[in-house]
């Protein structure tokens, strides 16, 4: 059962794989987007799209790996953490953009000509790789260089891949990129160019796409974040509208292309509500005892619901799934073992999912 907030992905419920009895570690954003991205509430540890093209690589060499795309309201709460390499080599951060703000700073200058610019960059190559030849194992050198040659190369493929008025009329109209008129429709519209961005990407090969609904807003609550804590109806009268219709049109779209049978959709949060309205509002408290996420695509059974919170709807009870349990499965859906897939850190062989979790079995097709 869906509520009627988002009655688009309603009607794509035989399309998922629902996970009714995720649990987290924190009930704080910060540390709970930490520890849904990267398996820690602490800062600096790898982010999921990090430890997968790390494992991985790329599929497209004139875009990135991993490609992390904010919402048009701004970054959420831990920013650049959520896409961060952590210990990892700096080449597996993900390189973050919008549709609204493509990558900045990859025109070439004015007055500068092509065969100029080509002369230029193969000369800073040589130099490059002399200077790297200096400095054998300097993996963040590695990087900085490696990242230089991919922002020339994004010159020509990102401008195209981010020019969603290029899409014909009816796919902005499915996705609800064409609506306007107040603010709600207008961020609605924000967010689908962000949902066609991403189907773009993944048509291009980007290897890790992951896309950003809800921004950290500092000094209380408003539209740019799904924290009801005093105004719950009022916010998700307008939250609901602003994620469904393009939300549900990314999924259509990737079926209909024949995308979805080898894309593996994973939609989650930080953690859940509480089943009770705090004192004094008419909003709810954090939830990380018991929480909703679900998976569509490649190497999921759908329709399918595993676990339950008790019949209150605070703690989760039935086949309780950790975030390690959680990102096994995933790992081994993109054909990784959890426990091989590390890094040696500290002294100590470092996972995303630690020293814990296991693969979900009865989530695989």
């Amino acid at each position: 059962m869906i509520s009627d907030l988002v009655p688009h992905l309603g009607a794509l419920v035989d399309d998922m794989c629902f996970i009714h009895s995720l649990t987290g570690k924190t009930n704080t954003h910060g540390p709970g987007e930490n520890f849904m991205n990267t398996g820690f509430t602490l800062d600096g540890f790898p982010s999921a799209g990090a430890w997968v093209t790390y494992a991985l690589g790329s599929d497209n060499a004139s875009l990135p790996a991993y490609v992390a795309i904010p919402d048009p309201r701004g970054n959420p709460q831990s920013s650049v953490n959520c896409w961060g390499p952590g210990f990892l080599p700096a080449a597996f951060q993900g390189t973050d953009f919008n549709a609204a703000n493509p990558v900045r700073n990859i025109n070439r200058p004015k007055g500068i000509s092509p065969s100029s610019d080509r002369a230029t960059r193969s000369f800073l190559e040589k130099l490059n790789q002399h200077h790297l030849k200096r400095y054998p194992g300097d993996t963040e050198l590695a990087a900085r260089i490696s990242s230089y040659e991919l922002a020339a190369r994004m010159q020509l493929s990102v401008p195209d891949v981010s020019d969603i008025n290029s899409e014909p009329a009816h796919i902005l109209k499915m996705y609800g990129a064409d609506d306007a008129g107040d603010s709600v429709r207008d961020l609605k519209a924000a967010y689908a160019k962000n949902c066609i961005l991403a189907r773009r990407l993944v048509e291009k090969g980007v290897r890790f796409v992951q896309l950003f609904n809800g921004a950290y807003q500092t000094g209380g609550e408003g539209v740019s974040n799904w924290d009801g804590h005093k105004f719950l109806h009022e916010q998700y009268g307008k939250h609901g509208p602003v994620l469904d219709q393009p939300t549900a049109a990314l999924i259509k779209d990737l079926k209909q292309r024949g995308l979805l049978e080898n894309t593996l959709v994973i939609w989650c949060t930080e953690f859940g509500r509480m089943p009770t309205f705090q004192k004094g509002a008419s909003g709810r408290d954090h939830n990380p005892s018991g929480f909703t996420a679900w998976m569509a695509g490649a190497g999921v059974k759908a329709p399918y619901t595993y676990g339950a919170t008790d019949a209150f709807g605070h703690k989760a009870v039935e086949n309780v799934m950790t975030v390690y349990d959680f990102y096994a499965t995933v790992l081994h859906l993109l054909g990784l073992d959890h426990e091989r897939l590390s890094f040696y850190h500290n002294g100590i062989e470092r996972r995303l999912t630690d020293v814990h979790g296991h693969v979900v079995r009865d989530l695989l097709a």
